[in-house]
C-alpha cells in the first residue's frame, strides 16, 4: 500500500524576485511557534552554489542528477539556518536550473516522459515526509519556470492538487492580469495571495478597496506587504560581483548593505545637500572628482564607486580607511555603472540574516494566515 502523502502546501510567483523567500520565512516562523513539525524544501533548485557529496565533501558541479550528492538549494538552507530547522527537514532539490541541464532535456525530446518522472519522484520524497505536519514547497521563479524539468508550479499543482500560495508584486490595478491568468490556470486550487513591494502610503486605501474587489473575483488575499528599502537592498560583496569592481579599501566591510543610489555629478554644495537626505548610499562619481568624494564620505555612504581613468588620491583612501567605506574602483563608465546596480536592487536573494528578521516581523505586521491554516486543516491557534 502506498504511503499517504503529507499535507503540502505550493509557494509561487507569476515573475521572479516577487518577495516569496520572506513571505515563506514569515510564514514558517509562524508555524514553527504553533509547534507544527514541517518539512521545506524547492523540487527545482534556483539559487545553488554548491553541492555536497557526502563521500568526499565540497563539489561544485552544478547538477542534482547524480545520486550520490545531496542538493540543497541556497534559499533552503539559509532559511533553514534562520529557523533553526534540523538536516532531515530540508528537502534536497530534484533538479538544479541551468543553461546545461536545460539544454541536454531540451535535446532528449522526451519531455512528457521527463515531467513524468519528475512528478513521481516529488511524490516519493513527500511519502518519505508523511510524518510531518506540513511540506511547504518553493517553486520557481514564474508560473511557467521548471517546464523544461517536469517542475514548474503549475505542473506540480495539478499533478499533487495541492494548494497555491502565490506572491505577487502590486503597483496599481494592472497588476491584478497574472493574477486572474494564474486563477485561471489553477482554479480552486489557488489558496491565495500575498501582494507584495505596495507603497507605504498606499496600504491602508489598498486593502479597503482593491483587496474586497479581489475576493469578489475569487482571489483571497492573506495579506499586503508594503514594499522595503531594507529587503531591496544589496550587499557591496554583491555589488563588487556585478560590476567586476576592484576593492581599494575595507574588503572586510563587503557585507554592508546599500539601500539607495546616487550619482555625484553636481557641484560639490549641491551633492553635500543632497548626500544629506539620503541613506544607505552607493555613490557612483568619477575618479578625478575628489571633492565630491571626500563630501559623500561624510554622508550616509556604504560604499564610493569611482568611474573613469585615473586613480584615487591617497588622502581619499586614507580617509576612506578611517571611516570604514569600501572604495570600488570600475572600469564602465557612469551610466552603464549606475544600470547594473539599479537592475540590483529588488534583484538579489534573501541571506543576510538582518533582512531575516525584517521579514519575519513584517509578514507577522501585515499578513493574516488563519484562514490558509483552516483550508490546509491544521491546528489554529486560539
Amino acid at each position: 500500500m502506498a504511503q499517504p502523502l503529507p499535507k503540502t502546501l505550493l509557494i509561487g510567483s507569476c515573475e521572479p524576485f516577487s518577495g516569496k523567500s520572506a513571505v515563506v520565512l514569515g510564514l514558517m516562523r509562524q508555524l514553527v511557534s504553533m509547534g507544527l513539525s514541517l518539512r521545506y524544501g524547492k523540487p527545482l533548485a534556483t539559487s545553488l552554489d554548491d553541492l555536497v557529496d557526502p563521500h568526499t565533501g565540497r563539489d561544485d558541479t552544478q547538477t542534482c542528477d547524480d545520486d550520490t550528492k545531496t542538493c540543497v538549494d541556497d534559499d533552503v538552507q539559509f532559511i533553514g539556518s534562520i529557523l533553526k530547522l534540523g538536516d532531515e527537514q530540508l528537502l534536497p532539490s530534484l533538479q538544479a536550473l541551468n543553461v546545461d541541464s536545460a539544454l541536454a532535456r531540451l535535446l532528449t525530446g522526451e519531455l512528457e516522459q521527463q515531467a513524468r518522472l519528475a512528478l513521481e519522484a516529488v511524490i516519493s520524497q513527500l511519502q518519505a515526509s508523511s510524518a510531518a505536519d506540513l511540506v511547504l514547497l518553493e517553486a520557481a521563479g514564474s508560473l511557467q519556470e521548471g517546464m523544461l524539468y517536469g517542475l514548474s508550479l503549475v505542473q506540480l499543482a495539478l499533478g499533487l492538487q495541492a494548494p497555491v500560495l502565490l506572491v505577487h508584486p502590486w503597483s496599481d490595478a494592472r497588476s491584478v492580469e497574472p493574477l486572474l491568468e494564474a486563477r485561471q490556470q489553477f482554479g480552486d486550487l489557488l489558496a491565495g495571495v500575498v501582494l507584495n513591494g505596495v507603497p507605504p502610503d498606499e496600504v491602508n486605501s489598498l486593502r479597503a478597496e482593491l483587496v474586497p474587489a479581489l475576493e469578489r473575483v475569487g482571489i483571497h488575499v492573506y495579506g499586503v506587504l508594503p514594499r522595503s528599502p531594507l529587503l531591496r537592498s544589496v550587499t557591496v560583496e554583491e555589488l563588487v560581483g556585478r560590476l567586476n569592481a576592484r576593492v581599494l579599501c575595507c574588503q572586510e566591510r563587503q557585507d554592508l548593505l546599500v539601500e539607495t543610489l546616487s550619482i555625484g555629478a553636481m557641484n560639490v554644495n549641491s551633492a553635500m545637500e543632497f548626500f544629506r537626505r539620503r541613506r544607505n548610499m552607493a555613490v557612483v562619481t568619477g575618479a578625478d572628482r575628489t571633492d565630491i568624494q571626500l563630501a559623500a564620505l561624510e554622508a550616509s555612504t556604504q560604499c564610493l564607486i569611482l568611474t573613469g581613468v585615473g586613480e584615487p588620491l591617497p588622502q581619499l583612501i586614507n580617509r576612506a580607511e578611517e571611516l570604514d567605506v569600501p572604495l570600488l574602483k570600475v572600469e564602465h563608465d557612469t551610466l552603464t555603472t549606475v544600470e547594473v546596480i539599479e537592475r540590483a536592487f529588488g534583484h538579489v536573494r534573501l541571506h543576510e540574516s538582518v533582512k531575516a528578521t525584517y521579514a519575519i516581523r513584517l509578514v507577522e505586521e501585515h499578513c493574516r494566515f488563519q484562514p490558509l491554516l483552516e483550508r490546509l486543516k491544521l491546528a489554529v491557534p486560539v
